[in-house]
């Protein structure tokens, strides 16, 4: 006889952690299956441990920069120990595993470790996990569930996404890389080649040039981290340029010819010509796709699109009882967003008041590549393509008293505005710490302040944050410091 839950979560990453926990303080009876380690490609293999990564990458910079800042290094020059940055963004997440492994026993939230399957409405069935993606794996938590039958009034679906692939450029784990393999290096590649300009393989991009690799990205479209607002995509590339990156835009890697150590990329530019890049190593980072396969969703009818299943505002698919979200619901595919649809769908589960459907156009997006990149809300070019009457300001990092002082000048931040509401559509920034300051305008926007309630709020000085005021000025002709 099935085991029965209330609600059973599979997939433990950012989505499906928080979930379950949200799931247990409402009082459900909750279990979450997870086939290879707590807290998912976020936690392991994604969003922290590149942080950790691109930690090491800044200390190597302004190891790099001593001298503007009045200081020497007696003895040499500081080189990278590839082994020891792997080794510390490897414990960053293993202990970071361990916590999400405490959160659910203080909980009182089952493991069930294996793959499930929907085997029928409410119902599903865990096997064995077939095989493990990466090494090494965090260990197996103590006292988790295992295969068996298991039953649930609600499921929700939490499975992530995976590295895209191109037919005949799949990578193969040694010369072409996902961000899997890039994240832990045997050793440093002297040369590297980035198919893709996105946020991961942006960060990748720059994390290799800090850490002394020649490296070339190419991108198939006009412009690098393409979803951006044009002039912080633009500010970006050329400091990229500046640092020694080669971008190439509007081109295409059509073939690719493996060598012992090495690997060519037939890239076709704009114009249809083919130029022939050879690098140590490179890295696919054209996307990733939800994980849907072997989840029987095609055996109860639930509706999937391009990858992904087709849920509502608050994590419904067509099919009741099921739901989904997270990468596997579709773009934007940000951890932040996971969690926050896993809350406000549990939340709407439970009939929880004041729960109100995930609004897209209100999730930060955050690249820490090097200048970080931070928005939220509608481009310029978007605004004006949905025919509103906008007042846009910009303030630079180099009128900034904090920003000279930490020897961090270049960057600006942007935002936009509805012209008869005043209503905050987008903000958008580079430079250094946008991703901290971003959420400034995230809280902002939810709680629809106008132009004049920023203009009102004071910010303390001297920070970086001042110049999120200041371009509110400057949208309105205000500027105090530009």
């Amino acid at each position: 006889m099935a085991e029965s839950y209330d609600v059973i979560i599979i997939g433990s990453g950012p989505g499906g952690y928080v979930t379950a926990v949200r799931s247990a303080q409402l009082g459900f009876k909750t279990a979450i299956v997870e086939r290879e380690h707590l807290g998912g490609i976020c936690l392991n293999w994604g969003c922290i441990p590149t942080k950790a990564l691109l930690r090491s990458a800044e200390i190597m910079h302004y190891s790099d920069h001593l001298k503007d800042y009045g200081l020497k290094l007696e003895g040499g020059k500081v080189s990278p120990d590839t082994a020891a940055v792997v080794d510390r963004s490897r414990k960053v997440s293993l202990r970071l595993n361990g916590g999400v492994a405490f959160l659910m026993k203080k909980n009182k939230v089952d493991v069930i470790w294996g793959e499930a399957k929907l085997s029928k409405p409410g119902e599903i069935v865990v096997s064995k996990t077939a095989k493990k993606a990466m090494e090494p794996q965090p260990p197996v938590p103590k006292g988790v569930k295992g295969e068996g039958t298991y039953s649930a009034k609600h499921i929700i679906l939490a499975t992530g996404a995976r590295p895209r692939a191109l037919p005949g450029i799949e990578p193969d784990g040694k010369l072409i890389w996902t961000y899997f393999e890039a994240m832990v290096p045997k050793e440093m590649p002297t040369s590297l080649l980035v198919m893709g300009s996105g946020a991961i393989g942006i960060e990748f991009a720059s994390f290799y040039r800090t850490m002394g690799a020649d490296v070339t990205v190419v991108e198939l479209l006009p412009a690098v981290m393409p979803v951006e607002d044009a002039e912080v995509s633009k500010f970006a590339q050329k400091q990229f340029e500046k640092q020694g990156m080669k971008i190439i835009l509007e081109a295409k890697v059509t073939k690719v010819e493996k060598g012992a150590n090495s690997v060519t990329a037939h890239v076709e530019m704009k114009d249809g010509k083919v130029e022939k890049i050879t690098a140590d190593r490179m890295i696919s980072a054209v996307g990733v796709q939800g994980n849907i396969e072997n989840l029987g969703l095609e055996a109860l009818g639930v509706k999937t699109d391009r990858g992904c299943v087709v849920v509502d505002g608050y994590g419904k698919t067509n099919v009741p009882g099921i739901y989904a979200i997270g990468d596997v619901a579709g773009p934007p595919m940000l951890a932040h967003k996971a969690e926050h649809e896993g809350v406000v769908c549990i939340e709407k589960i439970a009939n929880f008041p004041g729960v109100h459907a995930t609004d897209k156009l209100k999730i930060p997006g955050c690249t820490y590549c090097n200048p970080q990149v931070a928005s939220v809300g509608l481009t310029e070019a978007k605004a004006k393509a949905e025919g509103k009457d906008i007042r846009v300001g910009r303030f630079q990092f180099g009128a900034n008293g904090k920003a000279i002082a930490l020897g961090e000048d270049q960057g600006f931040i942007k935002t936009i505005f509805d012209k008869k509401t005043g209503q905050l559509l987008g903000a958008h920034m580079v430079g250094a710490e946008v991703t901290e300051l971003i959420q400034g305008f995230v809280v902002a926007m939810n709680l629809e302040t106008t132009e004049e309630e920023l203009m009102h709020t004071i910010f303390p000085h001297p920070t970086l944050s001042e110049m999120m005021k200041e371009s509110v000025l400057d949208a309105y002709g205000r500027a105090l410091n530009a």
